[in-house]
């Protein structure tokens, strides 16, 4: 095999959901581009969702532990983490559904299904982006480690439900939720029920937006048979949105009173019921790229929560 083919790209143009004229397609050069496409790059509200539960959990655990701010070193680690393993996840992702991705008008414009990118080369990139993962938990201490390891049995899971349940998002849920466990098993070297309460809270809060987000494709998923909380739940998804975020809520309000939080964490919590109320009220299921921008707001969330988090272990330290 020529060498120099490996990395050969076919760049055909930015994917169909992509930020408009994000970096990654204006100033990247072209030879990086479908990579940078295949890891999501210019789709970062991605490793936002996965890096919102580690931050939470950094947040309480040190409420928890009297610290007047999280551990900076275990938080950059968390971001590039989440960005590596988002990415790997992703190019995992589209490995397996290349033949679901090239029939779906919003995803047939991939790196792979559209020839931007072979198998061989994304199973390449897959690799190195892992290892960029491996290198970042390292830093960990061991139960950190272990328990890193453990999440990848939902991460190679997740690719394979939407074929055989109506609840993938679920299982989205336990690969994008697991930060929750890490930030607080980072800083203590162990689990316990704060933790585990923002755990169940985020799954909740991820089938809830990934139900949002699913919308988009409940056509094009009907003809190929691909299952969704969206085509489950249908026009009943707004009451089904009601229920997953008030369970959600309920649970963070749990991890904060475990973690022996103050009231700035529950002001906190509070504010982030009132976007995620608006999101519920102004949603039209019909409407996908509305769908899209309510997705891509529960990064706003993931901001309403931090800094309540953040807020009550600066005054908690004082």
């Amino acid at each position: 095999m020529d060498g120099s083919k490996v990395f050969s790209t076919n760049d055909t143009g930015p994917v169909a959901d992509a930020v408009k004229q994000h970096w990654v397609d204006t100033r990247l050069p072209a030879g990086l581009r479908p990579y940078a496409r295949l890891a999501r790059w210019e789709r970062p509200i991605g490793w936002w969702l996965l890096l919102w539960p580690c931050f939470w959990s950094a947040a309480l655990a040190a409420i928890a532990g009297g610290k007047a701010w999280p551990d900076l070193w275990h938080m950059g680690l968390f971001f590039i983490g989440a960005v590596a393993m988002r990415g790997a996840g992703c190019t995992y992702n589209d490995l397996v559904d290349v033949d679901i991705d090239s029939k779906v008008e919003r995803t047939r414009s991939r790196p792979i299904p559209a020839g931007q990118v072979s198998k061989l080369q994304a199973k390449i990139f897959l690799v190195v982006q892992a290892l960029i993962g491996l290198a970042v938990l390292l830093q960990f201490n061991t139960y950190t480690i272990w328990l890193g390891i453990a999440s990848l049995l939902p991460v190679a899971i997740y690719p394979f439900m939407k074929r055989i349940t109506n609840w993938p998002q679920l299982f989205l849920g336990f690969a994008f939720s697991w930060g929750a466990l890490m930030g607080w098993a980072a800083a203590f070297g162990s689990l316990s029920w704060s933790p585990l309460f923002l755990y169940v809270g985020g799954i909740c809060w991820t089938i809830g937006y990934d139900t949002i987000y699913a919308h988009q494709d409940k056509e094009d998923d009907a003809l190929v048979g691909v299952k969704s909380t969206a085509r489950l739940f249908g026009e009943h998804t707004k009451p089904a949105l009601i229920l997953l975020y008030s369970c959600a809520t309920a649970l963070f309000f749990m991890a904060a009173m475990f973690a022996d939080a103050g009231p700035a964490a529950f002001v906190g919590i509070l504010a982030g019921v009132v976007h995620l109320g608006w999101q519920i009220v102004v949603l039209d299921i019909d409407d996908g790229d509305q769908c899209l921008q309510l997705f891509r707001s529960n990064s706003t969330y993931g901001w309403i929560l931090f800094f309540g988090f953040v807020a009550d272990a600066m005054i908690g330290a004082l």
